[in-house]
């Protein structure tokens, strides 16, 4: 090889050498730049006030002012609201479209931590009003630990959280719920916190009434003080699953018998 082809091969392995270098700078740059942001909120959210609570104004105005908007164009019956008592717990329910959220801050006065995807906290302005309620922002993946922390930390504090085990909005059908992440299960375990379930009968369309029925709460106290492997959370969450399958069912079956009765 002569002496300028030798410099060329050279010359070429020093860009790709400097390109890859960019390229992880700019990796680390946007590691550092979600880091910071998560970290501010973090301190949006904790610590909480001097007595230890998250005090949500907020969310009691918003519940004020789209209560009724939200009835009359999306009317819907709760169904078991009394059931909801003070105190920590963790509403675990199907989700549909976005107006889900409402359903739970519908039956307390107290606040409510609501689970979502980590991009929304980031929204130029949606953002700015999840991070204001106090949202714990959650990966897609559910590999943050940072998540599973925070979570805990407001459910011992004896606060209400709320999360969608689908991670996502059900597009593909009205009957079938899509499949349940892990993590309700775990957190209710770990922090012996009771579960209120929450299954949205039909899918809420404009000008038509959607029954939410809300079920008893209860807790996997078979569990408690164990050691559990990552099957047994599986199928703790798969017994979630089941759980509002069954809500569903009963509450369709009393209506069947009633509009039977009427006839």
């Amino acid at each position: 090889m002569s002496e300028e082809a030798a410099a060329q091969t050279t010359e070429k392995e020093r860009r790709r050498e400097e390109k890859r270098l960019k390229k992880l700078e700019k990796k680390e740059r946007n590691q550092k730049k979600r880091a910071e942001k998560q970290e501010k909120q973090r301190r949006l959210l904790f610590p909480a006030n001097k007595k230890g609570r998250h005090v949500m104004h907020l969310m009691n105005v918003l519940r004020v002012i789209f209560y009724p908007i939200h009835w009359l164009i999306f009317p819907f019956k709760l169904h078991g609201k009394k059931k909801v008592g003070p105190g920590a717990c963790i509403y675990v329910s199907n989700h549909y479209c976005i107006f889900d959220v409402f359903y739970p801050a519908h039956t307390t006065w107290e606040g409510i931590h609501f689970m979502a995807k980590d991009p929304i906290l980031h929204a130029p302005v949606l953002g700015y009003v999840a991070r204001r309620l106090g949202v714990i922002g959650a990966m897609r993946d559910g590999s943050d630990v940072r998540t599973i922390m925070d979570s805990m930390k407001v459910l011992k504090n004896g606060e209400k959280l709320s999360l969608f085990p689908e991670g996502t909005r059900n597009k593909t059908s009205d009957e079938e719920f899509l499949p349940f992440h892990g993590g309700a299960a775990m957190l209710a375990i770990k922090t012996r916190t009771p579960i209120i379930p929450i299954v949205i009968c039909n899918r809420p369309k404009v000008f038509r009434m959607t029954h939410v029925v809300i079920g008893e709460p209860f807790e996997f106290t078979e569990y408690y003080g164990k050691k559990l492997s990552s099957e047994e959370y599986a199928q703790a969450d798969e017994k979630l699953a089941g759980l509002l399958y069954d809500l569903r069912s009963q509450f369709r079956a009393r209506r069947s018998e009633k509009r039977a009765k009427r006839k």
